[in-house]
């Protein structure tokens, strides 16, 4: 049975794209008093700071690849006076594939109702199906042109956000427990940014917390300061003035994956249909997986 997916303002690449821009069993990054910090210690040296963090990004997606995981979005549609009208939630498990674009997102649960084996039975088939017509004698070789084009705008994503942005430091807080720097990022005056992730990150302005010991992105808020249109404005146009903010934490001691992303404000879809938005996405089991066929995968133990 198919799935009516709700409108997803962005993915959880677009922390990375924001700034260099999670609660099921996660807690969500916190602001502590100033006080908890070291107010003697000097912060560090803006440019060598910033290249050791450059270092470190990479797309939550390309990093989502090593990892199954269950992803909820939680919808809420508002009425101009900001009641909540609507309210839709869907439960997937994740599991990644060798083969870029074959991600399966397996709905398991739909507005607090577990899908039942027939309708499950059903969402694996169409996934089969799915594999199955993109197989061919030729799949290595294609497989490996589209993880080197990934590679590749990954790379020009992550020179446009050095390039767009004017970042600067702004302190430093603890977030659970661990010092982290504070930059505060806004779009460079007359910046004329060049590809589609550029333009992107020039409509954004906002604060990202970066783990001081780890040079990882740990907290993203951010604001657009200018209306973001996609498909020339015709297929969905999300205002000036929505926010959106993502938490990430560390997994099984080794690595940084999307915790929460949170989404506010108005859209319109189609140049008709207006909405406005509260959603959620959370993330949490995250489970190392290793890949032997497209449909034949043994995740290690759920990581605490």
């Amino acid at each position: 049975m198919s799935s009516s997916r709700p409108f997803r303002p962005f993915r959880p690449a677009w922390p990375l794209l924001v700034l260099g821009v999670a609660v099921a069993s996660v807690c969500a990054a916190q602001t502590p008093p100033a006080a908890e910090t070291d107010p003697a210690k000097p912060l560090p040296e803006l440019h060598s700071f910033l290249e050791a963090v450059r270092g470190n990004l990479h797309s939550d997606e390309t990093l989502l690849d090593q990892y199954t995981f269950t992803e909820k979005h939680t919808e809420r549609r508002l009425d101009g006076k900001g009641g909540v009208k609507k309210v839709t939630t869907e439960t997937y498990e994740v599991y990644p594939s060798l083969e870029p674009g074959h991600t399966y997102r397996r709905l398991v649960e739909r507005d607090g109702h577990t899908l039942t084996s027939d309708e499950l039975a059903a969402e694996d088939r169409k996934h089969d199906k799915k594999v199955a017509d993109a197989g061919d004698a030729a799949a290595e070789q294609k497989r490996a042109a589209k993880l080197a084009e990934a590679r590749r705008k990954e790379e020009s994503a992550v020179s446009q956000l050095f390039a767009v942005y004017d970042i600067q430091l702004s302190g430093r807080e603890l977030v659970e427990g661990r010092p982290s720097i504070v930059l505060a990022f806004r779009p460079k005056a007359g910046v004329n940014p060049a590809g589609r992730a550029g333009k992107i990150l020039a409509k954004f302005a906002g604060r990202a917390w970066i783990d001081e010991q780890d040079k990882q992105l740990v907290r993203v808020d951010a604001e657009l300061v200018d209306t973001l249109s996609f498909g020339l404005g015709v297929l969905a146009r999300l205002q000036k003035g929505s926010r959106a903010s993502i938490t990430r934490r560390k997994v099984n001691g080794e690595i940084w994956l999307p915790a929460m992303a949170h989404f506010t404000g108005s859209a319109r879809l189609l140049l008709v249909k207006g909405l406005n938005l509260d959603a959620t996405s959370e993330y949490s089991d995250y489970r190392k997986f290793q890949v032997a066929t497209t449909s034949d995968f043994t995740p290690e133990p759920k990581s605490n």
